[in-house]
């Protein structure tokens, strides 16, 4: 029998159609039932859209969740919330109800053909970087052994990316309610 290791991963949510809020809202629900606890969570950021430029500005969330899944069953969930909540994958870095990017799975880095842990181009992107600084600046990525506090210091994106005055509509724990 396999004992499984409880294990701290970053994810960032993202959308830029319909109700964004409402939607991510719903992911986290989700996230909170079929992947682990909630522990930490950023401002909402409004950003500007990356890759292709020509639509609606995202609304983006961080979050660090503990998870007793390995980082395969991490996907399958994360893609199984966004099936659910209605996305359709027509482009790359085109407009989406929802966007579940897996940015680190504890300090292990995983390479394989349908997924990369360290996400591979988070460094590069501000809308990454703001929210996760936000959460945990100290946390040192794992293949460039930098801080994410060292790596948004050093980031060529000059994209701005704009906290959002959101109030969340679930606790994150039960002490959170009182």
């Amino acid at each position: 029998m396999e004992i499984l290791n409880l294990q701290t991963t970053y994810l960032l949510l993202g959308s830029n159609l319909g109700n964004s809020e409402e939607i991510l809202e719903k992911a986290m629900l989700a996230i909170k039932l079929q992947i682990g606890k909630i522990i930490l969570r950023s401002k909402f950021y409004e950003t500007a859209p990356w890759g292709v430029v020509n639509q609606p500005n995202y609304l983006n969330i961080a979050i660090a969740v503990e998870t007793y899944l390995q980082a395969v069953d991490l996907l399958k969930q994360t893609q199984n919330i966004e099936e659910m909540l209605g996305r359709v994958r027509k482009e790359k870095w085109g407009a989406r109800l929802i966007d579940i990017d897996i940015i680190f799975y504890g300090n292990e880095i995983v390479e394989k053909p349908d997924l990369i842990i360290p996400h591979p181009l988070m460094q590069e992107r501000n809308f990454v970087l703001v929210p996760l600084q936000e959460i945990a600046p100290d946390f040192v990525h794992p293949v460039f052994k930098k801080s994410i506090q060292t790596l948004y210091n050093t980031c060529e994106d000059i994209a701005e990316v704009k906290a959002q005055k959101v109030i969340y509509h679930f606790p994150l724990s039960r002490e959170d309610e009182l």
